[in-house]
């Protein structure tokens, strides 16, 4: 039990979810967690503290102050420094509003400025309130500051409009942790020392492409992109602590190298990624290509810095190897594939092409209509699309929580048969 023993300091704001908060108290304890609950004064209209208090069997504070008249302090800081894990839900788009500036003036969001345990925040809000551009950028400033999110669901919302707003449910809120308090591990049963089996990426081949390549135009000058290789070093990341063997193609970032690499491979331009991948790709067991690699690389570049003497310059253009659609053909049975499309118009359908073109098993769709998505971001919002014609679509997160939901993707994909 992932919980057991831990502390969940668990903060409720004001919703009509509010009520799901008795049943995931419930739920806590059960799991063997001690949770102690703080709530804000507009919480306190939608459910009772009584009703929170017995069911975590300890007192619910909403004042910095006791309210029997003798200034007893509800010390925020300690509150903070007792958790292992801070959990706010619901989480009005109020609430995450006061979060992201950093307002201090209720018991709430002063604790949630102490904590220096993991946060994590179960949204909860009416449909055009979630949608809102305010609080789309509220969610990736929270993401960005290294807090969990928790997806709403879309159903039947209080006001009776239909769509994503719903705080998740407590069942599902209480696995979210559990797997954060687990090691990276797949789903399925437990074996017979009542333990989860090892991750299934263990002990496999990983061949993984990151960061931009540089499309020499002469000594000095260069074409690429803005691909900072953050999502592709938190894969290495993600997979290295799975378990998996990684080999880590990276074009030039200015990011630390990943720890506990099999192989840490330097390259540059688009034709020096592909003679690398290739060379690597048949004793792989899945590959995945998250590099941002040039389309096109001049076809002449100079030897020499070109001096700046017409008005106009033009510079021819050959297109480079297309990596993905090189291997797509020389994957073996049971190899895995896996592709990246970040697309400004026709996502869904420009991404679905590129999976059937490239023989792909997996594609990872990045919008740049996302705010927050793409290059340069610390956060990231993927929609996945399988060969099966599944679609699974997440919300904002954090590059190393997508990296761990990219993870398990992968992990049900693979066929130990095959491999």
């Amino acid at each position: 039990m992932p919980l057991s023993g831990k502390r969940i300091l668990l903060g409720v704001s004001g919703s009509i979810a509010a009520y799901k908060a008795a049943f995931l108290v419930r739920l806590l304890v059960k799991a063997g967690a001690d949770v102690r609950v703080v709530m804000t004064a507009s919480a306190k209209e939608f459910i009772t503290p009584l009703t929170l208090a017995t069911l975590s069997k300890n007192p619910v504070l909403s004042e910095f102050t006791t309210a029997d008249g003798t200034g007893t302090w509800n010390n925020h800081v300690e509150l903070g420094l007792w958790a292992d894990a801070m959990l706010v839900a619901p989480a009005s788009a109020h609430t995450l509003a006061r979060c992201v500036q950093g307002l201090a003036d209720d018991l709430l969001s002063a604790v949630y400025l102490s904590a220096r345990c993991p946060v994590f925040f179960a949204p909860a809000m009416d449909l055009d309130m979630y949608q809102h551009p305010a609080t789309a950028e509220n969610l990736r400033r929270l993401a960005s500051y290294g807090n969990h999110l928790i997806d709403a669901e879309s159903g039947e919302l209080a006001s009776g409009l239909v769509g994503q707003g719903r705080m998740a449910e407590p069942e599902r809120i209480v696995a979210f942790l559990e797997k954060k308090f687990s090691p990276l591990t797949p789903k399925g049963d437990f074996n017979d020392s009542g333990e989860k089996p090892p991750s299934r990426v263990r002990g496999l081949n990983f061949l993984l492409t990151a960061g931009p390549t540089q499309e020499a135009i002469d000594p000095v000058r260069f074409i690429s992109n803005h691909s900072t290789g953050k999502m592709g070093y938190a894969l290495a990341e993600a997979l290295t602590k799975a378990g998996a063997a990684v080999t880590l193609v990276s074009g030039p970032v200015h990011l630390p190298q990943p720890e506990s690499l099999t192989e840490f491979v330097a390259v540059r331009s688009a034709q020096e990624m592909f003679e690398a991948t290739q060379a690597r790709f048949a004793e792989a067991d899945v590959v995945i290509l998250s590099a941002a690699v040039a389309d096109y690389t001049p076809a002449h570049p100079a030897d020499r810095k070109i001096k700046k003497k017409e008005a106009t310059f033009t510079i021819e253009l050959a297109k480079t190897v297309d990596i993905a659609a090189t291997l797509g053909a020389q994957k073996r049975p049971g190899q895995l594939l896996v592709g990246f499309a970040l697309e400004t118009d026709n996502e869904l359908n420009n991404a679905r092409l590129k999976l059937e073109r490239k023989n792909l098993d997996l594609i990872v769709l990045n919008s740049l209509q996302d705010p927050g998505a793409g290059f340069g971001h610390d956060t990231n919002r993927v929609t996945l699309l399988f060969r099966s014609g599944e679609i699974r679509n997440f919300s904002l997160k954090s590059k190393r929580d997508v990296a761990r939901d990219l993870v398990e993707a992968i992990e049900g994909l693979l066929n130990p048969e095959e491999l």
